[in-house]
């Protein structure tokens, strides 16, 4: 095993190292140039977010719920962009959405102001997003409402029965503490029974942990070429 670095043993980096990147759909993306990690995919962080997030998670579930609001649990904040896209979804859907996520590391907002994912009717919302409070939950339009949690998935407290579970946290070769079995069996109780976890990973022992946590495991075609995803099932 590698040794855990102060963020890793839930030590607050002093400033967070990142670079501005674009991706080949011309949407940004941050590295964290200590981790040599991405937040999304350098083929297209826009349209990787849609393919494994919205059209494999969020919609998946909406177009199953017998019930009015969606309740989406994310793991990994990061940039916006996830929560951003599901504003979208809920607005052109009039769709409910009740949104959870956590940030035990939040992108600074000058990195913030940066990223190119909002159009100009967009960009209050987005900006918004990012400096509504932690622990509160924000409404954004008759349809979305934010809550944001500024703390590690293995230090949540909150009781949700969340429709889909977005793990969008850095690849287990870069935060493997988060896909550790436990946090997977934390994911499981916060889903409600026929909810789902999406991920862009599609990693063998990954899968394995899933079924461990009592998920039926589903891999899908991964986005932007590649060559698997994941989507998990609470019965």
């Amino acid at each position: 095993m590698q040794q855990m670095s102060g963020e890793e043993n839930g030590k607050m980096p002093k400033g967070l190292p990142l670079r501005l990147e674009e991706t080949r759909d011309g949407s940004h993306t941050l590295v964290r140039t200590d981790l040599d990690e991405s937040y999304h995919s350098y083929r297209g962080a826009r349209s990787e977010s849609v393919h494994v997030f919205i059209e494999r998670g969020l919609d998946f579930v909406a177009q199953r719920a017998s019930h009015a609001v969606l309740t989406v649990f994310e793991v990994g904040f990061g940039t916006g962009l996830n929560a951003l896209l599901s504003w979208e979804y809920a607005k052109s859907h009039q769709s409910e959405v009740s949104y959870h996520t956590l940030e035990p590391y939040p992108v600074p907002f000058d990195f913030v102001q940066q990223l190119n994912y909002a159009d100009e009717d967009q960009l209050a919302v987005f900006r918004e997003m990012h400096e509504s409070p932690w622990g509160d939950e924000s409404a954004f339009g008759l349809h979305f409402y934010l809550t944001k949690y500024k703390v590690r998935l293995e230090d949540f407290q909150e009781d949700l029965a969340a429709d889909v579970v977005y793990m969008d946290a850095f690849a287990p070769s870069k935060q493997a503490e988060v896909w550790y079995l436990p946090n997977l069996s934390r994911c499981f109780d916060l889903l409600a029974s026929g909810g789902v976890l999406v991920t862009y990973c599609a990693q063998g022992q990954f899968k394995r942990d899933l079924k461990t946590a009592g998920f039926e495991v589903e891999v899908l075609q991964g986005a932007l070429g590649k060559k698997e995803m994941v989507r998990a099932h609470k019965p």
